[in-house]
């Protein structure tokens, strides 16, 4: 086995059934704050039968098609500053997919300069396309760190991209670990990394009030981009992972 697949969650790029009408699509690694750590993205068939992908990780052909085989791409989701590097690739191949991104991503600099488009921004309410299938919510963090979280409904899925981060320490290397787990991010009750809670916390009373209707909504499952998601306790556990704004 390769240093990638060892990282990875195997069969990478390809959809895996969560729910009815929910899928993720493993892949990576790739490299986030020097580490070397898995990503994912989410897929969702909406009641349209239109495919919305949230977070959208490496293209290819194979996985466009099959997607396709579901419906027409319509949406492709930037939830946070960090997961957009993506987008442009499936959007030069779905042109006719909206791309949506968190507040504050389209003047970001590495934005500007990448030419990605940027249909429309997001907020604090589900725009048409998805509402009544989706809820959504804004956590506004310091310093433009800002995450939109979704709520499949028909699932009790919440969806979050780097507000919880889960990495298994053997998924890690030598050096990789210890960072890791210095930055509050491993397995078993990982939260959001050390330079995201300390963003998070420069709007504390906002961003707890935030985490605190995810609870209320009680998932059953919690996906986020990065380790091993909670298929099962969901509400539970990430109240463990939210144990730095909550205590």
């Amino acid at each position: 086995m390769s240093a990638a697949d060892a990282v990875a969650y195997l069969p990478t790029d390809t959809l895996k059934a969560v729910a009815d009408g929910l899928w993720i699509v493993d892949s990576g690694p790739i490299s986030a704050m020097g580490l070397h750590v898995p990503v994912r993205m989410t897929a969702v068939q909406l009641r349209s039968g239109q495919v919305w992908l949230h977070s959208p990780t490496a293209y290819s052909d194979q996985l466009r098609m099959e997607l396709q085989r579901l419906s027409p791409i319509a949406h492709l989701v930037a939830p946070n500053i960090a997961h957009w590097q993506y987008v442009k690739d499936w959007q030069q191949r779905c042109p006719h997919a909206t791309t949506w991104a968190v507040p504050g991503l389209r003047s970001r600099a590495p934005v500007i300069k990448s030419g990605v488009v940027l249909d429309r921004d997001l907020d604090a309410s589900p725009p048409a396309a998805w509402a009544g299938e989706l809820d959504q919510l804004l956590i506004a963090g310091g310093f433009g760190v800002n995450e939109i979280a979704f709520f499949h409904r028909a699932s009790g899925t919440l969806i979050l991209t780097d507000f919880v981060e889960n990495l298994e320490p053997d998924k890690l290397g030598p050096v990789a670990r210890p960072l890791a787990k210095l930055a509050g991010a491993t397995a078993p009750d990982g939260m959001a990394p050390a330079h995201y809670r300390f963003a998070m916390n420069r709007r504390r009373a906002a961003v707890k009030a935030a985490a605190q209707q995810m609870l209320a909504w009680a998932p059953e499952r919690v996906i986020f981009a990065h380790g091993r998601w909670y298929d099962s306790g969901g509400t539970e556990r990430l109240r463990r992972s939210l144990r730095w704004l909550l205590d």
